[in-house]
């Protein structure tokens, strides 16, 4: 029998990779995770991925949100939750706890658990404790799920000042002075956590910085001036984390630097960033009568110098400018196990 006559079926698109972005969660940095969230979902190109937003209320519950960004930012000073953006008051979303499985599961009281399909990455955007120390990266190494940013130590080492601090004491980096107040000196005796701050302000001056030791680099910080202002300010850390940090001022620039790895080691150098061409300057036919100057005595036009990223080990990268992080075209997201 013949099959040229039989109707072809049609081939079925590659399916694009899934992206479950992961917000809120249950620190006082809910809301700043939420807006996050909404700037990742707006910037992620849908044509060449699923996008799977799961918001975790403050509360604890994993909930599946609706896919709105506009509706993931300040408005009126007041930023948003994810219990405003769940498309239900009861359901959870259930990740695999099986490393041979992806499937992510949607399940309400009373109703048949519904298959929401694969995941091949996770892009946690939690900010704070409960997601951003090592907690959730712990359970999606547990869970063999692929995810994007640091592992469980990086992440909780980071999330904690006190041993941030420590670990760059270690590798001879150099740090500012602090002191830091746990809970058990607090509640034993208030007297001696004070006279220990007191004197380290003794030592180093004021101001100080007060500021929770787990917490966002925004959330529950005073600057404290005088001992008049020392109790109010580590009430305000303790809101948010009962070990609290205090630090010296230090005089000096803030400067920021994003380091990214892949699975087979850093990123090749940025493309150069395209400049806007010159204006060519206008000339007209009248003579010039001013004596030109000895070449000698010319000033030397001073090139700038291309920036780089920082990091790379060629001066210029060879390759052609490409979609991704810094030409990068050919790597997948970092996994669990790297």
């Amino acid at each position: 029998m013949s099959t040229e006559n039989l109707p072809q079926s049609p081939e079925q698109p590659p399916r694009k990779p899934r992206v479950a972005v992961v917000f809120g969660g249950r620190s006082s940095e809910h809301g700043i995770s939420v807006v996050t969230a909404g700037a990742v979902l707006a910037a992620i190109d849908r044509t060449r991925y699923d996008v799977l937003p799961i918001g975790i209320t403050q509360d604890g519950r994993w909930a599946l949100t609706a896919d709105e960004p506009e509706r993931m930012a300040i408005t009126e000073r007041r930023t948003p939750n994810v219990e405003e953006l769940a498309e239900s008051t009861e359901g959870g979303v259930v990740l695999p706890v099986d490393p041979a499985s992806r499937e992510v599961v949607y399940s309400e009281p009373g109703s048949v658990p519904k298959a929401l399909g694969e995941v091949d990455v996770v892009f946690p955007v939690l900010h704070g404790p409960y997601g951003e120390d090592g907690t959730l990266q712990g359970l999606l190494e547990l869970s063999g799920v692929p995810y994007v940013g640091s592992g469980v130590l990086a992440s909780a080492v980071g999330q904690d000042k006190e041993y941030m601090k420590r670990v760059f004491t270690s590798f001879g980096l150099k740090v500012g002075p602090y002191v830091v107040i746990r809970p058990r000196e607090w509640e034993q005796d208030r007297s001696a956590a004070r006279r220990k701050i007191v004197d380290f302000a003794g030592d180093h001056g004021w101001p100080l910085f007060v500021k929770p030791a787990r917490a966002g680099s925004s959330i529950g910080i005073t600057k404290v001036d005088d001992l008049a202002g020392l109790d109010e300010a580590i009430a305000e850390a303790q809101r948010h984390d009962p070990k609290i940090l205090v630090e010296a001022a230090l005089r000096g620039r803030e400067i920021e630097c994003g380091v990214l790895e892949f699975e087979d080691g850093p990123g090749p150098p940025c493309p150069p960033r395209s400049r806007r061409p010159r204006r060519t300057p206008t000339t007209t036919s009248r003579p010039s009568t001013s004596t030109p100057r000895p070449a000698s005595s010319r000033p030397r036009s001073r090139r700038r110098r291309r920036p780089r990223c920082s990091g790379s080990r060629s001066p210029r990268s060879t390759r052609p400018p490409a979609r991704g992080w810094c030409g990068r075209t050919s790597s997948s997201p970092r996994t669990a196990s790297s």
